[in-house]
């Protein structure tokens, strides 16, 4: 049997096949490589195994899943494959909606279909919008504030409905914000253009490939000004799926949502320092206004994590950019280069 792990040729699901492979289970990567490439299947491999299964397919042709279920003995899944920028999101909404939605709802029929019943979802702490109180527990209130964000809960609402009516059962793991890379150098983030997010941005300023950070808002109710966030290795956050597969091997049941974080948050320019430790010189940056769609502070309460799964981060920030310099310096221009 195995597991198909869907966006697996991603930046978190290609660092989730190598722990996966690690623990034993038999991979099977699913990706159309409209966010990535065949140069990080290829990693991976080398990382793993030569003859990882690897399926160029886009998750909304039923056909195609059916035919994976088919030939590769599927009996548990973990699905990455979605669009994730929350600023396009907001500039092309429907094409989320479609993209990953669609992709959701045709992985929940194809598993129920063939009496797959493990699923591990890749979710976001932006469905929880501008939390209240912080750190968030998984109780919080919902409040999503972007397209992007909606989907992810729209997807776990799908998901729930599916659970109720079903044999399937989830894991719904709502993670803050991945960085880092492999301590190989091998696997890492390789974002299409202008980077999103901040570090790979950052990362992409220090090899010389952008002139200079923009930093999105210095006037937030924060101590520098700049809004804060909850950094998390993605190797760390590779382990989690892990461990929340190995949860519903022994018997968790029903729809659960889980926070992966390490309950500490940072702004953006305590990172923008700590990167230019890492790199050994500081990054250039500027301050430009706010962005639609980003919300103020948010770090989570991991401790529901430690007590269901036996999963804590155990990587700091140094680690975190360490690494992921690691990568960049080692590929200045990605994977094809």
């Amino acid at each position: 049997m195995a597991v198909l792990v869907t966006g697996g040729a991603g930046y978190i699901g290609s660092h989730t096949a190598v722990a996966l492979h690690e623990s034993g289970r038999r991979v099977v990567i699913l990706d159309n490589l409209s966010n990535s490439c065949r140069e990080a299947v290829d990693a991976v491999r080398a990382l793993t195994t030569p003859d990882m299964a690897f399926v160029e397919a886009d998750m909304r042709d039923h056909r195609a899943l059916d035919v994976v279920f088919e030939t590769h003995d599927i009996d548990e899944v973990i699905h990455f494959a979605a669009s994730k920028a929350v600023g396009e999101s907001v500039e092309k909404p429907l094409d989320y909606y479609d993209n990953n939605l669609g992709s959701t709802i045709g992985l929940a029929q194809a598993m129920v279909s063939h009496g797959v019943g493990r699923l591990v979802f890749s979710s976001s702490c932006t469905v929880y919008g501008q939390p209240d109180v912080i750190p968030v527990t998984e109780a919080a209130p919902t409040g999503a504030q972007s397209p992007y964000a909606r989907t992810k809960y729209m997807s776990e609402q799908i998901l729930r409905d599916a659970c109720e009516a079903s044999a399937l059962d989830a894991i719904l793991l709502r993670y803050f914000n991945p960085v880092g890379a492999h301590p190989s150098a091998m696997i890492g983030e390789d974002p299409y253009g202008v980077p999103d997010n901040l570090v790979p941005f950052v990362m992409q300023v220090a090899v010389g490939r952008l002139d200079k950070l923009q930093v999105f808002g210095s006037d937030y109710d924060t101590p520098d000004g700049t809004a804060v966030r909850d950094y998390i290795h993605v190797v760390d956050l590779a382990e989690g799926h892990v461990c929340a597969l190995d949860a519903l091997a022994a018997g968790l049941g029903g729809c659960t949502a889980v926070n992966l974080g390490t309950g500490m948050g940072r702004s953006v320019l305590e990172v923008v320092a700590a990167a230019g430790e890492a790199v050994g010189r500081p990054v250039p940056y500027e301050i430009v206004g706010r962005r639609s769609g980003d919300i103020e502070q948010i770090w989570a309460d991991p401790s529901y994590a430690a007590e269901l799964l036996g999963w804590r981060a155990s990587r700091d920030i140094d680690d975190m950019l360490r690494d992921h310099w690691n990568w960049q310096r080692t590929h200045p221009n990605g994977f094809r280069g």
